[in-house]
């Protein structure tokens, strides 16, 4: 079952709040423990996770598949500015 249109909307509006939230970023010095930035980022998707949660729509399902999908885009959003930040712990 495909998601509705409003809430593909919301889920490409969130992708890009977020993508925008992680190439703001500029590196603490000194910096965070690798641990202590995982746990932010995690902080991030969450806040987004619920900010939109409050904003799909259809029946609950629906909005549970939506917010799923919007949570696996986010993560994988996240994971090369997780490497990054790893590279210049190490450098």
């Amino acid at each position: 079952m495909a998601l509705l249109q409003a809430n593909k909307d919301l889920i490409s509006t969130g992708m890009k709040e977020f993508n925008v939230l992680l190439n703001q970023q500029v590196f603490p010095n000194p910096p965070l423990p690798e641990e202590a930035m995982v746990t932010m980022v995690d902080d991030w998707v969450n806040f987004y996770i619920n900010y939109y949660r409050k904003q799909m729509v259809g029946e609950q399902q629906e909005q549970e598949r939506a917010l799923q999908e919007l949570e696996q885009e986010l993560r994988t959003l996240s994971a090369p500015f997780l490497t990054k930040y790893r590279a210049f712990l190490k450098s």
